[in-house]
């Protein structure tokens, strides 16, 4: 077990994660700037894109690249830095750190050598399309973003499929339409969805409806900005042969019906299941003479 807490007693400096905004800059807490402008050193995701946003709040706070491409040269060098004493901020270009940014694994490093990670609340594209979706709001499930590859995103969704909570994906403007066309093909045309585009900027939008029509959206507009995708979950999940198995089955088959198959095709599926009779478990379904008990 490991305990992090009064700072004041630690050797080393600290690792401040620092959201950023996700479009618009007034999203940008007092206490972030504040911590970026006191800090040693910023680890940024793109240093110019990161310059920006200090140059808007007048931060002169020396910055240094941390990427996905070089986070296992950059560790060991920020990791010194820390137990030298420096104070550390780390961000992205938008967002949280570590959502589908850099950050996990220099916090997973820092935690190892002991050093206080002290995370700031902030914006997040994520959280801040699920609370204006319309859908369920918890629930939820993030996922980020999907492999690029349809057939892997298939394997993917599929494991997904039965999920009851809301589930939030990101996704590029240049890949929406082939993803979505994916989701449509596994959780069904008439699943309830939500783009989310442009999340705090001058041409945010919501488009709300069915997987087919979101489909049918993308295939005919001109798709520009980054998404947020979000799927409403899976009101009846299918049931496993297992998860039947432990259930009477009587329960069996209504679980079964629920899922949307007819009564016999039910009740022929549960006998298999369970090495039963099918037309002696029809019998007792229908509470006919002559039905074991």
């Amino acid at each position: 077990m490991e305990e992090q807490s009064d700072f004041s007693k630690h050797q080393t400096g600290t690792l401040y994660l620092v959201p950023t905004p996700i479009g618009n800059l007034d999203d940008m807490t007092m206490r972030a700037i504040q911590v970026l402008k006191k800090a040693d050193l910023i680890a940024a995701e793109d240093t110019r894109h990161t310059k920006m946003l200090l140059n808007h709040f007048a931060i002169d706070t020396r910055e240094i690249s941390f990427h996905e491409h070089n986070t296992e040269q950059r560790i060991p060098e920020l990791i010194a830095k820390l137990e030298s004493g420096m104070t550390i901020a780390q961000c992205s270009d938008a967002g949280m750190p570590s959502i589908s940014d850099p950050g996990k694994e220099l916090v997973a490093a820092a935690i190892d050598h002991q050093i206080p990670v002290v995370p700031l609340p902030g914006a997040n594209a994520g959280l801040t399309a699920l609370i204006a979706s319309g859908l369920a709001p918890q629930p939820f499930y993030f996922y980020g973003f999907l492999d690029r590859k349809p057939q892997q995103q298939e394997k993917e969704l599929a494991a997904l499929v039965n999920r009851p909570e809301t589930m939030i994906f990101y996704e590029a403007p240049h890949r929406l339409k082939k993803t979505l066309k994916v989701m449509s093909q596994v959780f069904g045309d008439h699943r309830r969805a939500v783009l989310a585009r442009e999340l705090t900027k001058r041409y945010e939008e919501f488009l709300r409806g069915t997987l087919a029509e979101l489909v049918n959206w993308a295939v005919n507009n001109q798709i520009r900005g980054e998404f947020v995708v979000l799927v409403s979950g899976n009101d009846h999940p299918a049931t496993t042969e297992s998860d039947e198995v432990t259930l009477p089955v009587d329960a069996q088959i209504d679980l079964v019906i629920k899922d949307g198959l007819k009564p016999n095709a039910a009740i022929k599926k549960v006998a298999k299941a369970n090495g039963l009779n099918r037309q002696e478990l029809y019998r007792q379904y229908h509470h006919l003479d002559g039905g074991k008990q």
